[in-house]
């Protein structure tokens, strides 16, 4: 074993240990061969130095993993996967406590055991590369509440929010789409095109959310995030095809979260779409249908959290994210084996997977 100078380090070295953070999070396994990204990510972490694994060392390297599967097979992966699912079981419970008129709805325990998911050895981008590497399951109703709280409670960082709005707009993201639990399963879980009666029986949650939060104790902007989640700023929403000035701005808040997170996770009728798709598709059409002031930071601050990713081109070509394009998000500088390539100036290319 040798302690290298990150500045000194080259691709094909092996890391001998656990990389962390000072706060614990994992950066990088052990027996692991660098790579020019994994590099990147040190000094972007600024680790001054590593310990590898010298030439002609008996210790065999594990295979090379991308990000992605370095996050997922973490110690702290695993921990937040099953921390997340005990929390999305007592939400579920909470809310039949609600439908059943059993007992009122316990916000503080529901906030409570969402922010311990927010664990100290985690930043934002921590828990984002979380996130992220839990798309490809099956996300109904619960789990996609639980990740647009978890959405929310980072966008109202990112936004400069108090504690106490924070904590308001985390259980505004947790309980937008309540109203669909009154929806039958068959329309939700329907993995064909919905009829148009089934559609319209669907546009009834924000509704139907609104009327079981109504009578509850709770901030006044929860009860119209779950009412007005769906509305757009340029009146196209549902259900009463609100203009800009209409919308609460924890609505509108939560819509982009709601969106952006339902887009990006599997459902049954489709798998989830690319994040960088998903933010072409905000870029060109979302404007208009969101509150700019919002969206945009949501979107600048989104990308940061994919930097240094693997990322595979619709080409075939793979590469790293460097650089997150400001004015085109969804076309960031990507390095490859051959060199660099903005995507900002090949319209034919785009980011077709993360790797």
């Amino acid at each position: 074993m040798k302690r290298i100078l990150t500045k000194d380090l080259i691709p094909g070295m092996i890391t001998a240990e656990d990389i962390h953070t000072i706060s614990g999070q994992l950066i990088l396994p052990a027996n692991l061969k660098l790579t020019d990204k994994m590099i990147i990510r040190l000094e972007f972490y600024a680790i001054d130095a590593i310990n590898v694994i010298e030439e002609n060392s008996e210790e065999v390297a594990e295979p090379v993993l991308t990000y992605r599967e370095k996050v997922g097979n973490s110690n702290e992966f695993k921990k937040f996967r099953e921390s997340f699912f005990e929390n999305v079981e007592y939400f579920q419970n909470s809310v039949n406590l609600i439908i059943n008129r059993i007992a009122p709805i316990d916000t503080y325990s529901l906030l409570m055991n969402t922010l311990d998911l927010f664990s100290s050895d985690l930043t934002t981008i921590g828990v984002f590369d979380m996130l992220h590497n839990m798309r490809e399951y099956d996300d109904v109703t619960y789990h996609h509440s639980m990740s647009v709280g978890i959405i929310c409670n980072i966008f109202g960082k990112w936004l400069g929010f108090s504690k106490e709005d924070i904590e308001v707009l985390t259980l505004a993201g947790l309980l937008h789409d309540v109203g669909k639990v009154m929806i039958p399963d068959a329309i939700i879980k329907k993995p064909e095109r919905l009829s148009v009666t089934e559609y319209e029986i669907i546009k009834t949650h924000p509704f139907q959310g609104y009327n079981l939060l109504k009578d509850e104790d709770i901030d006044e902007r929860i009860k119209k995030a779950a009412l007005m989640h769906h509305e757009r700023c340029d009146g196209s929403g549902y259900p009463s095809r609100l203009l800009t000035n209409d919308i609460d701005e924890f609505a509108k808040i939560v819509a982009i979260a709601d969106v952006y997170d339902a887009m990006t996770s599997a459902r049954v009728y489709r798998g989830p779409l690319c994040p960088f798709d998903v933010v072409h598709i905000f870029e060109t059409e979302g404007l208009k249908k969101f509150d700019p002031k919002y969206l945009l930071t949501f979107l600048k601050r989104i990308m940061d959290t994919y930097m240094n990713n693997d990322v595979l081109l619709n080409n075939g070509e793979t590469g790293t994210i460097i650089m997150i394009n400001q004015l085109y998000l969804s076309k960031p500088v990507i390095k490859t084996s051959t060199g660099f390539i903005d995507l900002s100036q090949e319209p034919d290319l785009y980011i077709a997977k993360i790797l």
